[in-house]
């Protein structure tokens, strides 16, 4: 049974949190790309980059990072290599301050696909890693600069970040597996 953590007014917040600190510690935003992997990420990257801009007045560039050809266990997960997505980069991020987006940082795997992924399509002056959650257990020396909330979990416990686009509500929640 799942129990609600976060509703949809907190991730509101956490966001908004997420999108201050950004600003404060860029100064001057005109060499920011914001990249959420998919799925998730993609829709929290866009409210991120929306928030800026109601702060700020600066619209930040938003692309889309498909990692699926570059997971280390998507033979485990039956990803099928035909269905891939593919990644969509609204500028050359070539030099540019990349901050990719996801919704949970667990093990840093996925983190580390996105980054190999990223780096296939240019070379960025700076990576910086912003998540809704971290909920510990790293398996890579993978670290965000940007966290929402800290969740510690056990490895018998999962987090489910659900978002409007997707799933019809915003949440965090916690289930035992």
């Amino acid at each position: 049974m799942a129990k609600e953590l976060v509703d949809a007014v907190g991730m509101r917040r956490v966001l908004t949190r997420i999108s201050y600190e950004i600003i404060e510690k860029n100064k001057g935003l005109s060499d920011i790309v914001i990249v959420g992997i998919k799925t998730r990420g993609i829709y929290l990257a866009q409210r991120i980059a929306k928030r800026i801009d109601q702060l700020e007045g600066v619209s930040v560039p938003v692309g889309e990072l498909d990692i699926s050809l570059y997971r280390d266990d998507r033979h485990e997960m039956g990803t099928d290599l035909a269905q891939v997505n593919g990644s969509t980069l609204p500028v050359d991020i070539n030099g540019k301050h990349v901050v990719l987006v996801d919704d949970v940082l667990f093990t840093g795997r996925t983190t580390r696909a996105a980054m190999e992924a990223l780096i296939k399509l240019g070379r960025p002056r700076k990576i910086s890693l912003a998540v809704l959650v971290d909920r510990g257990h790293r398996e890579l020396p993978i670290r965000a600069d940007f966290v929402g909330k800290n969740i510690p979990t056990s490895l018998k416990e999962q987090i489910r970040v659900s978002v409007a686009e997707v799933d019809g509500k915003d949440a965090i929640d916690i289930e035992d597996l």
